[in-house]
């Protein structure tokens, strides 16, 4: 063996505008994670925990729950952009849920990166604004959400 190589995200001057990150492998999203997560979190909603009542709503069954939607898209992508090199999550906004994601269903990630600049109050950092994407195995987008992180640079 001659060298040791660990897991790490990007630094900030790796990260390529113009470029979609694919994370693999998707996570198939079962009724037990949903059940799990919506009780974890304290959300008693019952679009995702009773499935006779669902059965009567518009969608005709249960919804997997969007923040688990969410946390699910942005933790695909740590292991490739983020891990080790991330300073700090600086804000989410224009999350959207364009489709419902339901039991079965596989999120597959990928993510852009939108914009990026070297902090001028933090030395060796970098601000960075991701857009995060998730679709289904049918490729139908169920999540955007948009996300300002504070890189380091290479040191």
């Amino acid at each position: 063996m001659t060298r040791d190589i660990e897991q790490r995200g990007l630094y900030y001057e790796e990260l390529e505008q113009d470029v979609r990150y694919l994370h693999r492998p998707g996570r198939t999203m079962t009724e037990a994670d949903n059940v799990l997560f919506s009780t974890l979190t304290m959300n008693p909603q019952a679009l995702h925990l009773d499935a006779a009542w669902s059965a009567g709503q518009p969608f005709g069954q249960r919804l997997v729950n969007s923040m688990m939607t969410l946390a699910v898209l942005v933790g695909s992508s740590v292991a490739q952009l983020t891990q080790g090199t991330i300073v700090a999550n600086l804000g989410f906004t224009d999350v959207r849920f364009p489709h419902p994601l339901f039991h079965g269903d596989t999120l597959y990630s990928s993510t852009v990166v939108l914009e990026k600049r070297v902090s001028s109050s933090r030395p060796g950092q970098g601000v960075v604004t991701l857009e995060h994407t998730g679709r289904n195995q049918d490729d139908v987008v169920v999540a955007i959400a948009t996300r300002t992180v504070l890189f380091w640079c290479r040191p």
